[in-house]
């Protein structure tokens, strides 16, 4: 059932039309959950990602980027291969976002990814933030519309763990990075 209507805040956070967290407010394609005061993301597999912000006028929102276990350098939802939304969902991967790739294989120095010491990985690095992956091969991309929208791919044999930060510029101090994994949604059909 439609509903133009918006839902009540989840804790702190507004809940803007068509986002839905259930029956009688929203559009129930752009389903998101309150968990205990808590607005989050689900992905196609089941894992949920904290909401962090929501921009309703640019149809975007940001999620918590997976956390890093330190002692291993593997992202909270390796098991699942990363985050993926599913293909027919209104929710696509916004081409602001720059993923960093952690503990890789070999393999992906044949790929066209950025692995060189300059990659924004190294910048990540040198934070102290992850330092289980510290000294692994590390690689960045910006998520461009020739790429899947719908998943950030990681895996054992591949790469392990991964963080991404929005809109950043070359120069830009590592202090500074808005960390996060922003999701754009196309409007609802009515």
């Amino acid at each position: 059932m439609l509903c133009a209507e918006a839902c009540p805040r989840c804790g702190n956070m507004e809940v803007p039309y068509p986002l839905s967290t259930g029956d009688g407010c929203g559009d129930p394609r752009y389903r998101v959950y309150c968990n205990n005061g808590v607005l989050e993301f689900m992905s196609a597999e089941g894992f949920y990602y904290r909401i962090l912000s929501i921009n309703p006028f640019a149809s975007r929102l940001v999620l918590s980027p997976p956390s890093i276990q330190s002692n291993s350098c593997y992202s909270s939802d390796l098991k699942l291969g990363g985050i993926r939304l599913d293909d027919e969902s209104p929710f696509n991967i916004s081409t602001r976002n720059t993923v960093m790739l952690f503990n890789c294989s070999d393999n992906i120095l044949l790929s066209p990814l950025n692995c060189s010491s300059s990659s924004f990985c190294r910048k990540f690095e040198a934070l102290g933030v992850g330092s289980g992956c510290k000294g692994t091969l590390c690689c960045h991309y910006l998520k461009d519309s020739s790429m899947n929208s719908h998943k950030i791919r990681v895996r054992v044999g591949g790469c392990t763990a991964y963080t991404s930060i929005i809109d950043v510029r070359p120069d830009d101090p590592a202090e500074t990075w808005n960390y996060g994994i922003e999701l754009q949604w196309a409007p609802p059909h009515l």
